[in-house]
C-alpha cells in the first residue's frame, strides 16, 4: 500500500469528505475547497503538464488551453471514461486480428463472423436412446444395434426396428425413434409402444440447428465456453479474434516492501499484487510487473523501451519532488489526453498517448484511488482495444445515504444485498478493507446521494466477497 502521488501540489490527492465539505465562499459567493484553491486549480498538482497554447479545447484531451488564468481543466468522470474509450478506437491503436486455436480463444472477441462450416447436425441423428422403428408397430427387432459414431446403418423395412443410441445416425426409412422407456417386448420378442408416437419423434433432422454457411455469431461476440463448443461443433479448429492488449505495470516508490511487515517508514506494496489479476479480468495480458522506486531515469527508460499496448504506472502522478510521471511524459513528448479527473478518490489520475498505438494510464498511489483510476481510465481503454462490448449500465437504490464531494463524483465500495446497494465503511483513498469486501463501486454524484436514491454501479472485476464479508 502506498500513499504516493500525494506529496505536494494543489489538492494533489483526495480530500477527506469531511474536509471537502468544509467549504468557504469568496466575495462572489463561489464555493471552493477548504484549502482556498479555486475550482480551476483543482488537479493533480500545481506543476502538472500544460496543454498546447491553442485557445480551443481539444475534444479528445478534455484540456483547456493554458493561459495566465487556467493551467488545465480536470475532466469530468463521464468525460474521462469517454476519452479513454475513444483513444483506443483510433486506427493505429486498434489491435490487428490474430488466428488462435480454440484452446487459446476463451475471453477474446471474434474479429469475424462465426459462419457454419457444415450442417448441424450433419446427418439425421437420434435424440434419445431407444429404437429406430419403421411403420406402425409391433416391430421385429434386429439383433445388432446402432451406436454413435458407427458406419451408415442399413435401411429399415416396414415393421422393423433396431436399437439405437443417442447421437447415432438414423437408418434410412426410419419413421420415428421410440424411447427405451416407452417400449416393451412380448414373449415373441416383438416390440410394442406403450404410448402414442408421432412421425419423426425424437429424430434430429440434418440441418435442424443451422445449414452450412449460416451466420452463427456476429463479429464482436465474446468467446465464452459455449461459443467454443459451438465453434467446434460447426467445424472450426481456429478462430479469428482480437488479441488481448498487452499491459506492463510499473510500480513506483522507494518506500515499498515486497514482503514482510511494514517497518521503519516502509510500507507494503499492495498494488503490485492487486493490479495484475484485475487487469487480466479486464481482458489484458500482463507482460510484466516492474518495481522502479523513485528513479526518474529508470522510469524514462522503462516507458520509452516498453513494447506494451498500455503502460500502467502507480504513484508519482502529482507534483512532489519525487513524482516523476509528468516530467517523464513531457520528456517523451507524450500527448496528455486526461490530466486529472473530477472524481474522489483518484483525482490525480492521468491518461497519455505515448505513440499512435501506445498509451499510458497513471494511477494514484493510494490503493482505493488506484482502483478508481483503473475503472475510470484503464477499463474503457482496454475494453475498446479488445473490441469488447460495453456493459449495460445499471443502478440500484442505496440502503443508506452517502456524503458527496461538493464538485466531484465519488466512487464508494458497496455490496449488493437484494435490490439495494449497501455502502461500506473503510472507503478512504488509502484503505483496502472496504474494497476487499465489495461487489461494486457506487457512482455518487456531486453533493451526495440520499437513502433510496437510484445510483449507478460499476461491477468490480472478479468480485466474490459479497454480503458475507460486509463491513457496514
Amino acid at each position: 500500500m502506498t500513499a504516493r502521488g500525494t506529496r505536494q501540489g494543489l489538492d494533489a490527492e483526495d480530500l477527506d469528505v469531511e474536509e471537502a465539505l468544509a467549504l468557504v465562499k469568496d466575495g462572489n459567493g463561489t464555493a471552493r475547497p477548504a484549502g482556498g484553491h479555486s475550482p480551476a486549480q483543482r488537479g493533480g498538482g500545481g506543476d502538472g503538464p500544460r496543454t498546447p497554447s491553442s485557445p480551443a479545447q481539444s475534444p479528445e484531451s478534455g484540456h483547456r488551453a493554458d493561459t495566465a488564468e487556467h493551467r488545465h481543466r480536470a475532466a469530468s468522470w463521464p468525460e474521462a471514461r469517454t476519452i479513454a474509450a475513444r483513444a483506443a478506437r483510433s486506427g493505429a491503436a486498434r489491435l490487428a486480428p490474430v488466428s488462435v486455436t480454440l484452446g487459446d480463444a476463451l475471453g477474446l472477441v471474434l474479429a469475424a463472423p462465426l459462419t457454419a462450416l457444415t450442417d448441424l447436425p450433419s446427418f439425421d441423428t437420434s435424440a434419445m436412446d431407444g429404437w429406430a422403428v419403421a411403420g406402425p408397430g409391433p416391430w421385429h427387432v434386429r439383433e445388432e444395434g446402432v451406436l454413435a459414431g458407427s458406419s451408415a446403418p442399413a435401411p429399415l423395412a416396414d415393421g422393423e426396428a433396431v436399437g439405437i443410441a443417442t447421437g447415432a445416425r438414423i437408418p434410412p426409412d426410419t419413421t420415428a425413434v421410440l424411447r427405451s422407456e416407452h417400449g416393451r417386448t412380448d414373449d415373441n420378442g416383438r416390440l410394442h409402444p406403450t404410448r402414442e408416437m408421432q412421425h419423426g419423434q425424437d429424430i434430429r433432422p440434418r440441418g435442424q440447428e443451422c445449414r452450412s454457411g449460416d451466420q452463427l455469431l456476429r463479429a464482436g461476440a465474446v468467446v465464452t465456453p459455449a461459443v467454443l463448443g459451438l465453434a467446434a461443433a460447426a467445424g472450426y479448429d481456429t478462430l479469428a479474434a482480437v488479441p488481448r492488449p498487452r499491459v506492463e505495470v510499473l510500480v513506483l516508490g522507494d518506500e515499498l516492501l515486497t514482503e514482510g511487515r511494514p517497518h521503519d517508514g516502509l510500507i507494503r506494496d499492495a498494488l503490485g499484487p492487486m493490479l495484475p489479476p484485475w487487469l487480466r479480468a479486464l481482458g489484458a495480458e500482463v507482460t510484466s510487473v516492474r518495481r522502479l522506486g523513485d528513479d526518474a531515469k529508470a522510469l524514462h527508460k522503462a516507458i520509452a523501451g516498453s513494447g506494451a499496448d498500455l503502460v500502467v504506472t502507480t504513484g508519482g502522478t502529482a507534483s512532489g519532488p519525487v513524482d516523476h510521471v509528468h516530467p517523464t511524459l513531457r520528456r517523451l513528448d507524450a500527448e496528455l489526453l486526461v490530466d486529472g479527473v473530477e472524481v474522489r478518490p483518484g483525482h490525480p489520475m492521468l491518461l497519455a498517448r505515448l505513440k499512435e498505438d501506445q498509451h499510458l494510464v497513471g494511477l494514484p498511489g493510494n490503493p482505493l484511488a488506484a482502483v478508481s483510476g483503473l475503472l475510470t481510465l484503464a477499463e474503457p481503454l482496454l475494453r475498446a482495444l479488445a473490441a469488447r462490448p460495453a456493459p449495460e449500465p445499471y443502478a440500484l437504490p442505496l440502503r443508506q445515504s452517502v456524503h458527496g464531494h461538493p464538485h466531484d463524483t465519488r466512487l464508494i465500495p458497496v455490496v449488493l444485498r437484494g435490490d439495494h446497494a449497501v455502502p461500506l465503511h473503510y472507503n478512504g483513498p488509502a484503505m483496502l478493507r472496504g474494497i476487499a469486501a465489495a461487489d461494486a463501486l457506487a457512482v455518487v454524484p456531486p453533493g451526495g446521494a440520499r437513502a433510496g436514491q437510484e445510483t449507478e454501479l460499476l461491477d468490480l472485476p472478479g468480485a466474490t466477497a459479497g454480503i458475507d464479508a460486509c463491513f457496514t
